[in-house]
């Protein structure tokens, strides 16, 4: 037992589980790739500003779970709870929205990390995938990405997920609606805490999960009745084109997110074998998130996906995903020479893109093949002090159990074209 342990509200990746997590980021990766967004990678913590001004400091994320820090040169940063902010922060920086290519297409995939109550699906320190559009306000671009994350999530095999859509408005029709609930919050009977935040930001409120808050929140005005034409249709366009792409969804008018920089289109992927922490993943249109953060006016559109959760609704649904052996070709030798010779085979089919291991620390066979058999691999390579004089080894089908002679300066290219 070692001396230390994961921090708690932390988990380690460890194989053969860790294949499967890779195998999700690759998948919900995959559609991005192919739709014009480049892979962008940003520092695991940023000025503590970036995110007091863009996620918001109303918000649970900036008030109560960051991971704020001051370093020896009187710096304040934080680790970053979210992507969408430093993605943006970097975008500006390196002035890409300047190219003349709009909008900028950008995906990513990385760890972050928030001070919250530790339980399953919610963990101080979490994975996720994300894609943002930046610089263009159109309708299609929204739709894209909802339907580039369905085609993701499809792809895995997930089926019992569904997508919640609502508007949020926008700078001329929001604070109408907002005036309108704050006037409705101020006569409910609520905490202290729950009232000043409705005094910074009401519509944080809606997405109060307690239960006797949500019970005084039935006959709330709601956003749809107060947005203006332009986020109305706005709002159409992006339903026509989900629809017209055969994705389903489920308009939900008090779905508000956690975020304050959200305008218009907002939605989550929820999954309902997940129990409370049912979000799988979500996202939605900010506009005004650039000139929170002192850039220009950039109209911008994103979505992140967590790859904790997705697993654990995997496994909800009993998905198995295909992924292949880590080997496919294993190596025992059968003394020093066979050592020496087989070693280098292996080198050779690692040059030649076949995943290939050895037998390490001089085992007797018994205990090789029983490696051999752990590794999943398709072929075993067993080469003793005979084969060696007779210039072949024996390379076993282990699904098989066939057994054959094979020419030792054969056995590449042989194994490569078995494994074509």
């Amino acid at each position: 037992m070692s001396t230390f342990q994961a921090p708690k509200g932390t988990y380690d990746l460890i194989p053969p589980d860790s294949a499967k997590f890779l195998a999700v980021r690759e998948t919900i990766a995959a559609p991005l790739r192919n739709s014009g967004y480049g892979y962008i990678e940003t520092p695991g913590f940023e000025n503590v500003e970036l995110f007091a001004r863009g996620v918001g400091e109303s918000t649970d994320i900036v008030t109560k779970e960051m991971y704020a820090f001051e370093t020896k040169g009187g710096d304040k940063l934080a680790l970053r709870p979210e992507g969408t902010a430093s993605v943006l922060r970097a975008a500006l920086e390196a002035n890409l929205h300047k190219a003349g290519n709009l909008p900028v297409k950008l995906w990513y995939s990385g760890s972050y990390y928030r001070y919250e109550r530790p339980q399953k699906g919610r963990y101080r320190h979490f994975s996720q995938v994300g894609a943002e559009a930046i610089g263009a306000e159109d309708p299609a671009l929204d739709a894209e990405l909802i339907i580039l994350a369905d085609q993701a999530y499809r792809t895995l095999g997930l089926r019992n997920f569904r997508i919640l859509l609502n508007s949020l408005g926008d700078q001329e029709c929001r604070p109408v609606y907002r005036t309108a609930l704050q006037d409705f919050l101020r006569g409910l009977d609520l905490d202290e805490e729950t009232l000043r935040r409705a005094e910074i930001n009401p519509l944080r409120v809606l997405d109060d999960k307690r239960a006797d808050v949500q019970k005084q929140l039935v006959g709330a005005p709601l956003l749809q009745d107060y947005l203006c034409e332009a986020c109305k249709e706005y709002h159409k366009e992006v339903r026509e084109l989900i629809t017209a792409a055969g994705v389903a969804f489920e308009d939900d008018p008090k779905l508000v997110r956690g975020l304050d920089y959200y305008t218009r289109t907002t939605f989550e992927f929820v999954h309902d074998g997940l129990g409370s922490q049912s979000a799988v993943g979500g996202g939605g249109r900010y506009d005004g998130l650039s000139e929170m953060i002192g850039g220009p006016s950039l109209p911008s559109v994103g979505w992140a996906l967590g790859v904790d959760r997705t697993v654990l609704a995997l496994e909800a649904e009993g998905v198995e995903l295909d992924i292949p052996s880590a080997t496919s070709v294993f190596a025992v030798p059968l003394g020093e020479e066979a050592r020496r010779v087989l070693f280098g085979v292996v080198t050779e089919l690692r040059k030649a893109g076949v995943a290939s291991d050895f037998s390490f620390g001089g085992k007797g066979l018994k205990g090789a093949m029983k490696n051999a058999n752990r590794s999943g691999a398709r072929f075993t390579l067993v080469a003793g002090e005979r084969d060696l004089a007779e210039g072949v080894v024996q390379l076993k089908d282990m699904e098989s159990g066939e057994q054959e002679a094979v020419a030792l300066d054969a056995v590449v290219a042989k194994l490569t074209a078995k494994l074509a």
